[in-house]
């Protein structure tokens, strides 16, 4: 995670910014407000997949001559989420049934359809989220093929009954409605959180095969599932919500910084992400090359 002192400097740039006052409202049709002078700021979580997005989005806009300044890695939700709602922040990838359980732990929408309806009326004044892609990066409860074969497990209810479970996750996992009390509630499982704060990263991997946990948290997209032969237990309760990769915006993304992030998303499905994810961690690819890649493969540069 970057320094304090980075994001606060970032956040304290971002105000400035957002503190010249608005819009021209002689400026030609169709013109962004980025357009006139005001960037808008982009941020994403220290997660290496939000980051990617973070950069399809900020290259995107550049290509048509919208102004951007990027404020990657911030951080988690429980932190990054005031950087937001301040106005700090813009723009910022997220992910659809996360974001709604942040604002509405009890929400009871289940499809995407639901969850960004439901955003409309949780979220604060000023804040919109944007068309989703088909991309999703779900929270998974992964095991070992080992694992999984010894114990007969093909879905999370069948970890029940195990004795001494453990599941490496963030620290934030706790509280999550698909955390402790959640699978505890909904699937009968009791299982306990080894917390390594990677996000599902190398360390939280490395815990799951040296079989210091029985369970992982790992998200969907991350093509080290399919690399070391894990096992996704299937989550037919709907645990977990559908985690769409969609925006969330400020009042300063106009209807011509809107239309760019559109059309990234509709062409960003999960496969795609799977494959831009494997450029980051099979060939520890820059997040800004792999992002130029891709927009130049769908025309979007």
């Amino acid at each position: 995670m970057r320094t304090t002192g980075l994001w606060v400097t970032g956040t304290i740039a971002a105000l400035a910014l957002t503190g010249c006052g608005g819009g021209d409202p002689l400026a030609e049709d169709g013109e962004s407000e980025a357009e006139q002078g005001e960037a808008l700021v982009i941020g994403s979580q220290q997660y290496y997949s939000n980051t990617i997005i973070a950069e399809l989005y900020a290259q995107a806009l550049e290509a048509e001559d919208i102004e951007v300044e990027r404020e990657f890695e911030i951080g988690q939700r429980e932190v990054y989420v005031s950087e937001i709602e301040s106005g700090a922040i813009d723009i910022f990838p997220e992910y659809a049934g996360n974001f709604l359980q942040y604002y509405d732990a009890e929400a009871e929408a289940a499809t995407l359809e639901e969850i960004t309806a439901a955003l409309e009326e949780a979220l604060p004044e000023g804040l919109r989220v944007l068309e989703p892609a088909e991309a999703t990066d779900q929270d998974s409860f992964v095991v070992t093929s080992e694992f999984a074969e010894e114990n007969d497990l093909t879905e999370v209810a069948d970890l029940a009954g195990i004795e001494d479970l453990r599941i490496a996750a963030n620290s934030e996992f706790e509280t999550r409605p698909y955390g402790p009390d959640g699978l505890q509630d909904v699937y009968g499982v009791e299982i306990s959180v080894v917390t390594v704060q990677d996000s599902g990263g190398p360390l939280t991997v490395d815990a799951l095969l040296s079989g210091d946990v029985e369970v992982a948290d790992i998200y969907s997209a991350d093509p080290v599932i399919e690399a070391e032969d894990l096992v996704v237990l299937e989550d037919p309760e709907e645990l977990v919500l559908p985690q769409n990769v969609l925006p969330v915006v400020s009042e300063r993304v106009d209807d011509a910084a809107a239309a760019v992030l559109d059309e990234v998303n509709a062409a960003l499905t999960s496969e795609e992400l799977i494959s831009l994810n494997s450029q980051s961690v099979d060939e520890q690819a820059d997040p800004a090359d792999v992002a130029a890649e891709w927009l130049s493969e769908q025309g979007l540069d």
